[in-house]
C-alpha cells in the first residue's frame, strides 16, 4: 500500500475546505476510501470530544467525556496508542462490535497542543507499524487546516442547553436551581440579564439572585421591587395570556405598560418566556441595555429552558412537601417525633426548656363522641398552643394527646410563666392541659430531661389537672 499517495490524497481538498466540519468531512469521507477501517474525527467543543465526522461505524459516540476511553486517553496525553488487540486495552470502546485492532493519533496545533484526536479501527489483524506514520502524518496536516480555520468549531447552543440542563437536574434548592437558570439564559441567549419571576402561595415574587448579580439585574431588580407586587402580576399575566415575546431591537418604540419598569431599568432588549402555569410557576425575563434583535430561534431556546427550569422546580418542591409531611403530623400538621429527636439532642443545659403538655381528660372525649370530635380537639388546642408560644419556639405532638414544647429561656421561672399562658390558651378553648416543665442539667441526656417533665406533669395530673409544675433542678 502506497502510503504516501493516501497522504497526499487525503489532504488534497483540505485547502479549499471552507469550514473546519467541511474539513474533517472530507477528510474521513477520503481516508475510508483507502482503509476499511472506521474512520472518526472527534475535536474539543467545550469540555468533551465531539464527533465532528465518522464513517465505516452502524453507530458512532456523538460525545466522549474527558479522558474516557482511548479516545479520551490520546486526547488528555498527547501520546499515540496502538492497540493490535484491542481485547487488551480495558479503554477501549466499543461501538462496533467486530474491531479487533485501533489506532488513535492526536490532532495537534502548530503548537502542539491536542485539540482533538483522528481514530481507525479495524476488524481484521494487520500490521499498524505504517499506519501510525501515515495517521500521525495525516492528523497533523488536519490539525493545522482546522487552526487556519479559526480552531475547533464552537459549541452551539443546543449543545450549550444541554449541558446546562445536567445542571438544573442536579439541582437540589430552589436557589441553585435560579443560580443554574441565570447561568443557561445568559450562556445560550447571549443576553446579559436574567430575572425569574415566581408566583404561588397568593403572591409573585423575584427569585434570589445569582450570586453575583450583574449590573443591569440589579436595576431591573430594584424597579421591579419599587414597582411592587401587582407590577411583576401584570408581567406575569401577560406573558402567559399571550404567550412568549420579545423585542424587535429597534430604537424609540415605546414599551407596553406591564413592561415600563424594565425601560426604567435601561432594558432595550427582552426576551419573556412563560415558566409553568401562571399561579405555580412564573416568568423568565432575560434582558439587555443593548439594542439586540433575538431570533425566534432564541425565544425558543428560552422556552425549552424554562420548561426545563419549570420540571425541575416542581420537582424540588415536590420533594420539599414530601419532606415536610414526613416530618409533620398529618392531623395537626405539628412536627412530630422524628425532628423532635433531633432538636432535643441540641438541648443546652440550663437554657433549653422542655414544657411536656397533656390534654386533660382526652380519653372521655374519645369515648362519648368518637373519634373525629377528639380529632377536632387535637386541632384546635393545636392551634391555640402555637398563638399562645413566641416566635422561635417549637411545638411537637408526640403522642395521641401528647405535645411538648421546646422553648429557649433565660431562667426556670420564664418557662413556668409560657407554660402557664399555654394553659390559659387551651381554657379558652373549653379544655384544659396539665403541663411539666424541665430544663436539661449539665451532662444529662435529653430523653432523661423529658422524662423528668412527664414525672412533673403526672403530679399535676394526680393533684387535680389543669395546672403547671416545674420539675426539681
Amino acid at each position: 500500500m502506497d502510503h504516501q499517495r493516501i497522504i497526499r490524497d487525503v489532504t488534497a481538498d483540505l485547502p479549499t475546505a471552507p469550514t473546519v466540519l467541511d474539513a474533517c468531512q472530507r477528510f474521513v469521507t477520503a481516508l475510508a476510501g483507502h482503509t476499511p477501517a472506521a474512520v472518526s474525527v472527534l475535536l474539543q467543543v467545550q469540555d468533551r470530544l465531539r464527533s465532528v465526522a465518522a464513517t465505516g461505524a452502524w453507530q458512532v459516540f456523538s460525545t466522549v467525556p474527558p479522558k474516557t476511553g482511548i479516545v479520551g486517553r490520546v486526547y488528555a496525553t498527547g501520546e499515540t496508542a496502538v492497540v493490535p488487540d484491542v481485547t487488551a486495552d480495558p479503554d477501549h470502546l466499543p461501538a462496533r462490535p467486530d474491531v479487533v485492532a485501533e489506532i488513535c493519533v492526536p490532532v495537534v496545533d502548530p503548537a502542539g497542543r491536542s485539540v482533538g484526536v483522528l481514530d481507525l479501527q479495524w476488524s481484521t489483524p494487520l500490521d499498524l507499524t505504517p499506519w501510525r506514520v501515515t495517521a500521525e502524518r495525516l492528523a497533523a496536516r488536519l490539525g493545522a487546516r482546522i487552526m487556519a480555520l479559526g480552531g475547533p468549531p464552537a459549541e452551539s447552543r443546543s449543545e450549550k442547553l444541554l449541558r446546562h440542563a445536567a445542571a438544573l437536574s442536579a439541582a437540589t434548592t430552589e436557589c441553585d436551581l435560579i443560580t443554574a437558570v441565570s447561568c443557561a439564559a445568559r450562556d445560550v441567549s447571549g443576553l446579559a440579564a436574567p430575572v425569574l419571576l415566581l408566583t404561588g402561595r397568593g403572591q409573585t415574587r423575584l427569585g434570589r439572585p445569582p450570586h453575583t448579580p450583574g449590573e443591569l439585574e440589579n436595576r431591573i431588580r430594584a424597579e421591579l421591587t419599587e414597582a411592587g407586587p401587582a407590577a411583576l402580576d401584570r408581567i406575569v399575566g401577560r406573558v402567559h395570556r399571550y404567550g412568549a415575546g420579545y423585542t424587535l431591537g429597534e430604537a424609540g418604540q415605546p414599551p407596553t405598560a406591564e413592561y415600563v419598569p424594565l425601560a426604567r431599568a435601561g432594558v432595550r432588549t427582552l426576551v419573556a418566556v412563560p415558566l409553568g402555569p401562571p399561579d405555580g410557576g412564573g416568568v423568565l425575563l432575560v434582558a439587555d441595555e443593548r439594542l439586540i434583535r433575538p431570533d425566534p430561534t432564541t425565544v425558543s431556546l428560552m422556552e425549552l429552558l424554562a420548561g426545563q427550569a419549570w420540571n425541575s422546580l416542581d420537582r424540588i418542591r415536590t420533594l420539599d412537601r414530601l419532606r415536610e409531611q414526613a416530618s409533620s403530623d398529618p392531623l395537626t400538621g405539628l412536627r412530630h417525633t422524628g425532628p423532635f429527636g433531633k432538636r432535643i439532642a441540641a438541648a443546652t443545659p440550663g437554657r433549653t426548656a422542655l414544657l411536656a403538655v397533656d390534654v386533660d381528660g382526652f380519653k372521655s372525649v374519645n369515648d362519648t363522641y368518637g373519634h373525629q370530635a377528639g380529632d377536632r380537639l387535637l386541632i384546635g388546642l393545636a392551634r391555640a398552643l402555637e398563638g399562645a408560644l413566641r416566635h422561635g419556639d417549637e411545638l411537637y405532638r408526640i403522642g395521641g394527646d401528647e405535645f411538648v414544647a421546646v422553648i429557649e429561656v433565660n431562667r426556670p421561672e420564664e418557662a413556668v410563666r409560657i407554660a402557664e399562658r399555654l394553659t390559659e390558651a387551651a381554657r379558652r378553648t373549653g379544655h384544659t392541659i396539665s403541663v411539666g416543665v424541665a430544663l436539661p442539667r449539665p451532662g444529662e441526656s435529653a430523653e432523661l430531661t423529658l422524662r423528668r417533665a412527664d414525672q412533673a406533669l403526672y403530679t399535676v395530673k394526680r393533684q387535680g389537672r389543669d395546672g403547671v409544675r416545674l420539675a426539681p433542678a
